[in-house]
């Protein structure tokens, strides 16, 4: 189980052979946690999936995104039917010009289903906050929209927490940085899967457009992975279904840290495996904050 302790830090990893599928059977003796290079004892260990989850979807309406809404709208309806159990709850976040909160926490599909009904594009000017005059053209704001998200909706939130993005990675005009949107989901435990979808048409063709590297960050950061949508065998439905069983094949790890000071300090967390040909997913860290 899940301890919600202020002093235990929860961490929630995926460990992958070298095919890149699932390893599903460890057990706590082939974990090793180390928390600023040194070694931690595991307190709490559960290959149980069954953790309360609750999921932002955010999903990037701006100009370039146009011609992706409605498969977007599909494939999310899809994936919310297909992962949310009776203790599970999702919200729904739009952001282009601005940041919409389409349907906040709720596990019912009906009124999820209604936000994603709302999902349109976003170029206006304006947003979350009256912005000066002298401030950038806000056309996508996605650190803003993660702070958001983090910040806001799942900082207080018990449980496995993630943050689902689809965008093809741009930002105009958030008034955060993409340092700012990290922290944020560190802070919130919240583990980030991009999804990278571009359009190359709102580029004008030959290949351009969009740029995952700041996904990268987000994700490998938080614990998360990028995804591209591409192809048949990479459609954004079949994403969806990669995340659905990613969240499923988790291992929960809970350790009382050696260094008890609560400075608001970075503590960074390695954590290991004794199989030299698996990779262990999780989180780079937290913030040592009092709760």
């Amino acid at each position: 189980m899940i301890r919600v302790d202020v002093d235990v830090v929860n961490l929630f990893c995926s460990v992958r052979d070298r095919k890149g599928a699932y390893v599903k059977n460890l057990e706590q003796r082939n974990f090793t946690v180390f928390e600023d290079s040194k070694k931690q004892e595991i307190r709490y260990f559960t290959r149980e999936t069954n953790l309360p989850l609750t999921i932002g979807l955010l999903v990037d309406v701006s100009k370039s995104q146009e011609h992706l809404i409605e498969i977007e709208k599909r494939a999310a309806a899809q994936f919310f039917r297909q992962v949310l159990q009776k203790k599970d709850s999702a919200f729904l976040i739009s952001f282009g010009a601005e940041a919409e909160l389409l349907q906040d926490s709720t596990n019912s599909l009906r009124l999820l289903q209604k936000g994603l009904d709302q999902l349109r594009l976003s170029t206006s000017v304006g947003g979350l906050h009256p912005s000066p005059t002298n401030a950038p053209q806000r056309g996508t704001i996605l650190y803003d929209a993660v702070y958001l998200a983090a910040d806001e909706k799942l900082r207080n939130e018990v449980g496995r927490k993630v943050i689902v993005l689809i965008t093809d990675g741009m930002d105009y005009g958030s008034r955060l940085k993409l340092n700012d949107a990290i922290q944020a989901a560190q802070k919130a435990d919240a583990i980030i899967y991009a999804i990278y979808y571009v359009d190359h048409r709102a580029y004008g063709g030959f290949g351009f457009g969009g740029s995952d590297g700041d996904l990268k960050k987000m994700a490998e950061q938080t614990g998360g992975r990028v995804f591209h949508v591409g192809g048949r065998r990479d459609s954004l439905s079949q994403i969806f279904t990669e995340i659905q069983e990613e969240m499923r094949s988790q291992y929960a790890i809970g350790y009382v840290p050696t260094n008890p000071v609560k400075d608001g300090s970075f503590r960074k967390i390695d954590l290991k495996v004794d199989n030299k040909d698996y990779k262990v997913q999780v989180r780079k860290g937290y913030f040592a904050t009092k709760g």
